[in-house]
């Protein structure tokens, strides 16, 4: 979807508690991302639908210098059923490190070229474990920042962590390209079906005690997301703080504790936020023959 867009001159900074916005560089740029390179380009473009594209800001993408197709114990994953990959960006569950859980059934080894690229977005991988339950092997790792040794709370590198683990990881097991959204911008094999994103998304506000509040947001997934949610929710000056972002296949599930001048949302902004995180989601499609 060929469809013009007007770029917004914003850039993401944050602290600890929450992130904010200021004005920068237009975020909306031409760009693309070379299969086998060492990196995205920082401003990449990603297919949202056939016909319309969406572009964001991105961080450079370090992937592993070396790929091979060929699982743990040597076969190619033809003839079994492909599980569901699953990366977790978790913000809560340690007050000093950024927690990341990997799933990919039992095909995942030890994830070394990741937490090589990892580092080499500036990042320290502090702990790691493996553990086996009924859904497959969970690879999870906490990570900080090189340089201040405290847990990323940029979005802008959240989201790029994000992208490095789901390149590495078509990269290494290009089996799994067709179960990411990913898949159609640079893997292999791009999805069967595309999600509906009318269907797919759900939104919901709840309070979270008097101080804040809970905003969930299931969608389709694609590169840039998690940029972009946090924009819509600051341009509304709404603070948002730690929370946990999940690419569970094709969908995208996130979790934002949020709040308005230290308080919880009430029910006229809880509307507010969701309509507008509904309208740019669901924004219809502009065909080429419009213009």
């Amino acid at each position: 979807m060929a469809v013009a867009m007007a770029s917004w001159t914003s850039g993401l900074h944050s602290n600890r508690s929450s992130w904010t916005l200021k004005s920068s560089e237009p975020r909306f740029a031409n760009g693309v991302f070379t299969k086998g390179s060492i990196a995205f380009q920082t401003k990449c473009f990603c297919l949202l639908q056939s016909r319309r594209w969406c572009s964001s800001t991105m961080k450079s993408i370090p992937r592993a210098s070396s790929a091979t197709a060929v699982q743990e114990d040597g076969s190619n994953g033809d003839t079994d059923t492909i599980p569901t990959p699953i990366v977790i960006i978790d913000q809560d569950s340690d007050e000093d490190a950024t927690v990341v859980e990997i799933t990919f059934g039992d095909r995942l080894g030890a994830l070394l070229d990741t937490m090589n690229a990892l580092k080499n977005l500036g990042l320290n991988v502090v702990k790691a474990n493996v553990f086996l339950d009924s859904s497959g092997k969970h690879n999870r790792f906490s990570i900080t920042r090189a340089d201040t040794g405290r847990k990323v709370d940029d979005p802008e590198l959240l989201e790029a962590i994000r992208l490095t683990i789901i390149s590495n990881l078509i990269e290494y097991h290009p089996e799994s390209s067709a179960q990411l959204a990913m898949g159609a911008a640079f893997g292999v094999l791009p999805p069967k079906q595309e999600v509906d994103v009318d269907v797919a998304t759900h939104i919901s506000i709840r309070d979270d005690g008097p101080d804040r509040s809970l905003l969930y947001v299931e969608t389709a997934d694609r590169p840039g997301l998690l940029v972009d949610l946090v924009k819509i929710i600051t341009d509304i000056n709404v603070a948002v703080g730690s929370g946990e972002f999940d690419t569970e296949g094709l969908l995208a599930k996130t979790k934002f504790h949020v709040s308005y001048r230290g308080k919880a949302l009430i029910k006229p902004l809880q509307q507010v936020i969701s309509n507008s995180l509904r309208y740019f989601l669901r924004r219809p499609t502009t065909e080429e023959a419009s213009f």
